[in-house]
């Protein structure tokens, strides 16, 4: 996948996530969960063009795994959500999020052996 395209989903991903979290009952739970996912996954995002611009490919590998790190925590409060307010968009967003970190997964392996 292109650099473009990429940034275009993770992107995608953040206002999917900013329109979940706008949609969660008025609820203290839904106001910590809310607020903690849209940190995360708002920051894929953020992280990935971090990342494009990196000075080398030792500086890429550490921007990306920033972004593997946001993408597993953004899946345990994708989880928690699911598990306390049983959305019927979770497991599509979940399913995004996972494509988003494999694809940041073999990425990170790919500019390791690049190295």
């Amino acid at each position: 996948m292109d650099e473009k395209t990429f940034k275009d989903r993770t992107k995608n991903f953040g206002l999917a996530i900013i329109r979940l979290t706008e949609s969660l009952p008025k609820s203290r739970t839904s106001d910590v969960l809310g607020r903690q996912i849209l940190r995360s996954a708002t920051s894929i995002g953020a992280n990935y063009r971090a990342a494009c611009r990196a000075k080398s490919t030792a500086d890429m590998i550490n921007k990306l795994k920033v972004v593997e790190e946001e993408a597993d925590e953004t899946l345990y409060w994708l989880e928690l959500i699911q598990e306390t307010s049983h959305l019927p968009e979770i497991p599509g967003l979940a399913k995004e999020n996972n494509e988003l970190l494999a694809m940041t997964v073999a990425s990170i392996k790919t500019l390791r052996l690049r190295k």
